[in-house]
C-alpha cells in the first residue's frame, strides 16, 4: 500500500478580515499537522475571503494576501506538509484567482483558475481573468515580501501539476468541477492521482446533491483521489457558504464534513491508498487507451518529497467509504439561515434581533429560524466550542458568574418580538404570535397601532378635506390600497424605533437588527408594501418559497419543539390590513390573483428556464393541459408579467436576503433585470393572443366535425369564458409605491 494522509477543511472566512482569516488558516494547518497529514487543502481565496467583490480591484487586497502568505511561510507551519492555499495574484498586469502550493517555507507552484464563475451570484470576470494558456507554465517573479523570507526569487505559474517522488498532485478550483470539460479529466489522463479543489460554493436548497455527485462521477469515471475544501459561514454578504468538505476516492465518499456548523475551523482527515487508484484506472481499457495516446502532456514541477509511506502493517489501512449525508429542504431552512444569522449577529456588533411577529407563516418561520439559531448555539457550547461561548457571553451581555442556560433563555436575551395589531387584526393571529413567542423564548410585546394610523389619517383629512375609505365601506381602489399601506409602513417605523430603544429600556448596551419576513414569491410578485416590514436590516427567508416555508413549519413543529407552527401552517395567509366583515375576509392569494404554487412555477420559468411571456405561455399550456384552457393560461401569464413588471422597482429596495432559491428576484446581485418596464408588454402579449386565436380556430374546426357530448356541453356552461375571477382585476397590497 502507498498510504497518504490528507486533510481538507471548512473555514469560516470573512471578506477583508486578513487577521482573522490568517488565524483560521494557521489553525487548520496546525490541526492537519497534528493529525499527521502531509497534504492540506483550503477554500477558494481563503486569505482575503471569497466575497471581497470590488475590493479585488484594489492592489492592497493582493498585497495584504501576499503578506499573510509570507507569515505562513516563515512560521514553519509548512515544514513537512504540502499546503494548497487560495489567494489573488497579479501576473503580467493581470489579476488571477490562484492556488499557491507551499512546502518547507517555499512556493512550489501557483496555479491560476482556468474557468471562472460568472453567472447567478458570481461575477468573477469583473475582477479576474481566466488563464488562457492551457498546458503552459511561465516564470513568476515573487514579490519582495516573499523573496526576503527564504531567498526564493521565482516560482512556476500556470496550468500544470506537481510531480512528487511517489505521486502527483494538481488543482482545479470550484467552478471547474461544474464545467463540461473539467480539468480533472485531462489531469487524470496525465496520471495525476490526487486532485485538490479549493472552493467558494454557497448554499442553495437542494444543491449539495449536485456538488457531491459531480465529485463521485468525476472519480468514478477516471479514478483518483478528490479533496474538496469550502468556505463555511457568512463572509459579509447575502450568501451562506455551507462547507461540506469531502474526500472522494474512485467514486466513493470516504470522508464528509458538516454542511451547517458554527465551527470556525473544521478539518477533515482521511488516509487514502494510492495503489487503489492505479488498480482502478488499469481496469478500464478505454481510459488506458486514451491516456496512452494523450499528446501533448501537461507540464509539471518536480518536487523532491514523498507524500506516501509504504506499509504492509495490518494496523494501517485506508479510510473506508461512508454513507453520504443529505439534509432535506426543511432541515436546510432550519440550519442554513440560522447559521447565517449567527455569523451576521456576532460580526455586526449588534446585541440581538427584533422581529415584527404577525402570527402568519412568514414571520413565524423567521422566529423559528432564530429559535433554531439559539438551539445551535447552546449545542455548540455544550460540545465545548469556546469561540461560540465567547460570542454568546458577549452578545447576551452575561455577567461574570452567568452562563447561557437553555435555548429559550438565550432567545430571551437576543430575540425581541412584537405583535403590532390594528383594528383589522384578529385574535387568532395575536394568540398564535404569543404562543410561538413563548415556545421560542423571545421577549414579546403586544402593541396597538390604531392611534398612530388615526393620527396620520387626521393629518391627511385636515390638509385635503377628504377621508379615505376601505372598499368594503364603498371606497375606491386607491383609497383601499392607501389605507392598507399606511398600516404596513407604520409598522416599519415602529419596529426600527423599538430596535434602537429597547436595549436602553432594558438597561442593555448596543442596538437590535430588524428582521424582515417577505418570502421569495412575494418579492417576485411584488406583493409587499415598499418600506413596510419587508424593509428591515436583513431577511433570512427572502430567498425561500412559500411552499418550502410551509414544509418547514410542519417540520419545525415536530423537530424544533414549537407545536404552534402547525396552527400557523394551516391558517389561510392574510395581510389583515382590511376590515373583516360577515361576507369578506382578506386573503393573500385572492389579493394576488394567483396561488403560491403558481407563483413558484412562474418564478422558475422566468429565471431558471429564462422564459419570456410567450415561451412561458407555451410551456404552461403544455404543463397545465386538461387543467386550464390556453385562454385561461394566457390570462394568468399576462397577469403575472404585468404585476411583476409593475412592482419590479420594489426589488431595488428589498432587504438583503439570505440566498436559498434559484429563482430569487434579488435585484442587487442575483437577478440583473431593469426595474422600469412597459407593463402592457404590447408585442409579447399580442403574440400570446395570436397563439390563443390559432388554437381556438383549430379546436373549433376539430369540434365542428362532431357533436359535443352531454358532459362537454355541461362543462362549457359551468366554466363560461374560463377566466378565473381571482385573475381579473384584483388588487395587491403595496402594488404601487
Amino acid at each position: 500500500m502507498r498510504l497518504v494522509k490528507v486533510a481538507t477543511c471548512n473555514l469560516n472566512q470573512w471578506a477583508m478580515d486578513f487577521t482573522g482569516n490568517l488565524a483560521r488558516i494557521r489553525s487548520s494547518i496546525e490541526k492537519a499537522r497534528e493529525a499527521g497529514a502531509v497534504l492540506r487543502v483550503g477554500p477558494e481565496l481563503e486569505i482575503c475571503g471569497y466575497g471581497c467583490e470590488d475590493h479585488f480591484l484594489e492592489l492592497d487586497t493582493c498585497t495584504h494576501s501576499w503578506e499573510c502568505l509570507g507569515e505562513i511561510l516563515k512560521s514553519g507551519l509548512t515544514d513537512g506538509i504540502v499546503c494548497d492555499i487560495g489567494l489573488p495574484v497579479v501576473q503580467g498586469g493581470v489579476r488571477y484567482n490562484c492556488r499557491a502550493f507551499c512546502l518547507d517555507g517555499q512556493l512550489l507552484l501557483i496555479r491560476p483558475k482556468v474557468n471562472l464563475a460568472n453567472d447567478g451570484n458570481y461575477r468573477e470576470l469583473r475582477w479576474f481573468s481566466a488563464w488562457k494558456n492551457p498546458g503552459q507554465l511561465v516564470t513568476y517573479h515573487l514579490p519582495e515580501i516573499i523573496s526576503a523570507i527564504h531567498g526564493q526569487k521565482t516560482v512556476k505559474f500556470g496550468d500544470g501539476y506537481l510531480q512528487f517522488d511517489d505521486t502527483s498532485v494538481a488543482s482545479e478550483t470550484c467552478e471547474e468541477l461544474f464545467t463540461p470539460i473539467s480539468p480533472h479529466i485531462n489531469l487524470a489522463l496525465n496520471g495525476v492521482e490526487i486532485i485538490a479543489n479549493g472552493s467558494g460554493s454557497h448554499h442553495q436548497l437542494r444543491k449539495l446533491n449536485t456538488r457531491l455527485e459531480l465529485m463521485q462521477h468525476a472519480t468514478s469515471k477516471v479514478g483518483g483521489v478528490y479533496l474538496y475544501a469550502n468556505q463555511q459561514g457568512c463572509d459579509g454578504g447575502r450568501l451562506y457558504y455551507d462547507g461540506c468538505a469531502s474526500v472522494v476516492v474512485n467514486g466513493d465518499v470516504v470522508a464528509q464534513g458538516s454542511q451547517f456548523s458554527l465551527q470556525d475551523v473544521e478539518v477533515l482527515i482521511a488516509s487514502v491508498d494510492l495503489d487503489t487508484v492505479v488498480s482502478y484506472r488499469g481496469a478500464g481499457s478505454s481510459l488506458r487507451e486514451q491516456a496512452s495516446a494523450l499528446l501533448p502532456k501537461l507540464p509539471y514541477v518536480k518536487v523532491d518529497f514523498k507524500l506516501s509511506k509504504s506499509s504492509n502493517m495490518l494496523s494501517e489501512f485506508a479510510t473506508l467509504p461512508v454513507e453520504v449525508r443529505y439534509h432535506n429542504p426543511p432541515e436546510e431552512i432550519a440550519l442554513g439561515p440560522a447559521c447565517w444569522l449567527w455569523d451576521y449577529l456576532r460580526r455586526s456588533g449588534a446585541t440581538g434581533y427584533l422581529l415584527p411577529l404577525s402570527g402568519g407563516a412568514d414571520s413565524s418561520s423567521v422566529a423559528a429560524i432564530v429559535g433554531s439559531m439559539c438551539q445551535l448555539v447552546i449545542k455548540a457550547i455544550q460540545e465545548g466550542n469556546q469561540q461560540v461561548l465567547s460570542d454568546a457571553l458577549r452578545i447576551g451581555q452575561y455577567k461574570d458568574d452567568e452562563m447561557p442556560e437553555s435555548a429559550q433563555e438565550f432567545a430571551g436575551r437576543l430575540l425581541h418580538t412584537m405583535y403590532m395589531g390594528s383594528e383589522n387584526s384578529s385574535d387568532e393571529t395575536r394568540k398564535r404570535a404569543e404562543q410561538l413567542a413563548r415556545e421560542v423564548g423571545s421577549s414579546h410585546l403586544n402593541i396597538k397601532i390604531d392611534l398612530v394610523v388615526s393620527a396620520l389619517l387626521t393629518l391627511f383629512s385636515t390638509v385635503t378635506g377628504c377621508m379615505p375609505r376601505y372598499k368594503v365601506a364603498g371606497g375606491s381602489q386607491p383609497e383601499n390600497l392607501a389605507l392598507q399601506n399606511i398600516q404596513a409602513r407604520i409598522r416599519m417605523v415602529i419596529a426600527f424605533m423599538f430596535a434602537s430603544l429597547l436595549p436602553w429600556i432594558r438597561k442593555k448596551s448596543g442596538f437590535l437588527l430588524v428582521l424582515g419576513s417577505a418570502n421569495v414569491d412575494e418579492g417576485l410578485r411584488g406583493y409587499l408594501t415598499k418600506y413596510d416590514c419587508s424593509s428591515a436590516d436583513i431577511n433570512p427567508i427572502g430567498g425561500i418559497s412559500k411552499q418550502d416555508l410551509r414544509s418547514f413549519l410542519r417540520w419545525g413543529a415536530n423537530n424544533l419543539g414549537y407545536p404552534s407552527l402547525l396552527l400557523v401552517e394551516t391558517a389561510v395567509p392574510t395581510a389583515e390590513l382590511e376590515p373583516i366583515t360577515a361576507d369578506y375576509t382578506q386573503s393573500d392569494e385572492a389579493d394576488m390573483g394567483m396561488t403560491y404554487e403558481e407563483l413558484g412555477m412562474y418564478g422558475r420559468l422566468r429565471k431558471v428556464f429564462e422564459c419570456g411571456p410567450v415561451s412561458m405561455f407555451k410551456h404552461l399550456c403544455h404543463r397545465w393541459q386538461g387543467r386550464h384552457t390556453p385562454a385561461e393560461v394566457a390570462v394568468k401569464v399576462k397577469d403575472f408579467f404585468r404585476f411583476y413588471s409593475m412592482n419590479r422597482h420594489k426589488m431595488t429596495t428589498l432587504t438583503p436576503s439570505y440566498h436559498a432559491e434559484n429563482y430569487s428576484p434579488e435585484d442587487n446581485r442575483f437577478d440583473l433585470r431593469q426595474f422600469l418596464y412597459n407593463t402592457r408588454w404590447p408585442w409579447q402579449f399580442k403574440k400570446i393572443d395570436e397563439l390563443v386565436e390559432i388554437n381556438d380556430e383549430v379546436t373549433s374546426a376539430d369540434q365542428s366535425k362532431r357533436e359535443p357530448t352531454e358532459a362537454e356541453a355541461a362543462g362549457r356552461m359551468a366554466t363560461g369564458l374560463g377566466v378565473p375571477a381571482a385573475a381579473a382585476g384584483n388588487s395587491s397590497v403595496g402594488q404601487g409605491t
